[in-house]
């Protein structure tokens, strides 16, 4: 079972490569609590809510079945997807953003940039956000 994420006095906590599963969520997830986790954040966020850049399990991660209670099984992959995201959007972990500047930034640097596929090409997600993508 995942470890549970303690968000800091319930303060949000995304991985970088999380805006871009945040933008093309659609209802989709590993279980009914990771669907509900995921529109709660994004509920939150949407609302305006500030989030700190998190290295290594987020918010997210609270009910995701790669959660080992300290690291993701993925860890490898995720840091990977989490350093490009970085890079491209010019972020960093401790950051403290809103989701309508970490979004823009990922739409403009990633997005608008074709530069989806180099930061999510062997996510076994892509398919759903490549849908939106093309």
């Amino acid at each position: 079972m995942p470890g549970k994420i303690s968000d800091a006095a319930g303060e949000l906590r995304i991985r970088a490569h999380h805006g871009l599963c945040i933008r093309f969520f659609c209802g989709h997830g590993y279980s009914p609590a990771f669907t509900a986790n995921m529109e709660r954040t994004i509920a939150r966020l949407h609302a305006g809510e500030p989030f700190v850049l998190a290295d290594g399990l987020d918010s997210l991660c609270a009910c995701c079945p790669n959660n080992s209670g300290t690291v993701c099984t993925s860890e490898e992959k995720v840091r990977r997807y989490d350093a490009a995201v970085q890079d491209l959007c010019g972020v960093h972990p401790g950051d403290r953003l809103t989701w309508p500047a970490f979004s823009a930034a990922v739409a403009s640097h990633i997005l608008n940039a074709g530069k989806f596929s180099a930061v999510c090409g062997d996510c076994s997600w892509r398919q759903l956000c490549h849908k939106e993508v093309q």
